[in-house]
């Protein structure tokens, strides 16, 4: 696997061991990938923010739409209580349902006496209509469940996997990609980190560190030639992980500079695209709890956070590691054809050789 950083592609920022979300403490990842016949191209992406052990303990969090032309279920509650609990899952559109039942299905085997009470699973789309065939019934609840249970910690793997299988970037083949970066914080480090399902933007938006390359790249483009979407249709859809600890308007702020690095990559952000984002917060367990209680005494939480004046720096590292993510989406990519014929071409990754003296990526 291929990623941008590995041929030269100048990016900023200290990133963590993995360069990956999961590179923030406790975070796993997984995924079911679909990829049948001519026309199936589908999958389910799961993010567990505490992991399979602890993933009925909430995190703070928040939510943020560059535009709405999309789906990201729970952000209701979300918004009321700035608590995320149970495993969040990225899928295609038409499989919102499918995963909702399966998020269910496994909160139901794994945690019964969490089950009992009620569920608001996070899922997320983004289509892939154009690879794969998305009306049919393709993914089912069981799918969701394998994703969740495949998640792990440590490296991930990234191009066409998981909910990320059909999904196009800027005309080239794209999907699920991932960054993190390492924030120093006084005495203290912690991480940020990104994942990406990246279905947006135009070939002639490109932008690969700061070089805008999209119109020299424009040959070979079939989405432009033979499809009815408008060019740069599509979605993308973030999930920002942090250990640092934040409360849940500080989450939706990250949440908020996701845009920032979607740009640097060069999008204008489409009409037709639906840009959604999650940013967690792993601090504070055992904090923001919603359950029933259990008697009629008074309690009181605690937050520990850090001053809004200071966040800066997290900021930076959630636009970096957005930017990063996208270009390893596109980086680990390979050509793909599929429903009706349909071909999409990979980034044409030897064009980047190696940096110049300006730090630039060199394209030929």
């Amino acid at each position: 696997m291929t990623r941008a950083r590995d041929l030269g592609v100048p990016l900023p920022g200290r990133t963590g061991e993995h360069n990956a979300l999961t590179d923030v403490p406790g975070v796993e990842v997984g995924y079911t990938t679909l990829v049948e016949g001519e026309s199936v191209r589908t999958g389910v992406t799961a993010v567990l923010p505490r992991g399979r052990e602890d993933f009925a303990v909430p995190c703070a969090a928040g939510t943020y739409a560059l535009n709405g032309n999309g789906e990201m279920t729970g952000t209701a509650w979300l918004a009321e209580t700035g608590s995320l609990t149970l495993p969040v899952l990225i899928t295609s559109t038409h499989a919102v349902g499918a995963c909702h039942r399966g998020t269910i299905d496994w909160v139901v085997r794994e945690r019964p006496d969490v089950a009992a009470e009620w569920l608001l699973p996070v899922v997320a789309e983004t289509w892939d209509g154009y690879l794969n065939d998305s009306t049919a019934p393709t993914i089912h609840s069981e799918h969701a469940i394998a994703a969740i249970d495949a998640a792990r910690t440590g490296r991930v793997n990234e191009g066409s996997v998981g909910g990320g299988t059909g999904m196009t970037c800027y005309g080239f083949k794209g999907g699920t990609g991932t960054a993190s970066r390492v924030v120093s914080y006084g005495d203290d480090e912690y991480t940020v980190g990104t994942l990406v399902q990246a279905n947006f933007g135009s070939r002639r938006e490109l932008t690969v560190a700061g070089e805008h390359v999209g119109v020299e790249l424009g040959a070979d483009n079939p989405m432009e030639e033979d499809w009815a979407a408008p060019s740069g249709a599509g979605s993308v859809i973030v999930i920002v992980g942090t250990d640092a600890p934040l409360l849940p308007g500080q989450c939706t702020a990250l949440a908020r500079r996701v845009p920032l690095g979607l740009a640097r990559t060069g999008t204008a952000g489409s009409h037709f695209s639906g840009d959604l984002f999650l940013a967690f917060s792993t601090a504070n367990p055992g904090a923001l709890t919603s359950r029933f209680p259990r008697t009629e005494e008074a309690e009181y939480e605690s937050l520990r956070f850090v001053p809004w004046g200071r966040l800066d720096p997290f900021f930076e590292a959630v636009v970096q590691a957005t930017e990063e993510a996208v270009l390893n989406a596109l980086f680990a990519n390979e050509e793909m054809t599929g429903h009706r014929g349909h071909r999409v071409p990979a980034l044409p990754t030897g064009r980047w050789r190696t940096t110049n003296l300006t730090g630039k990526a060199n394209v030929s």
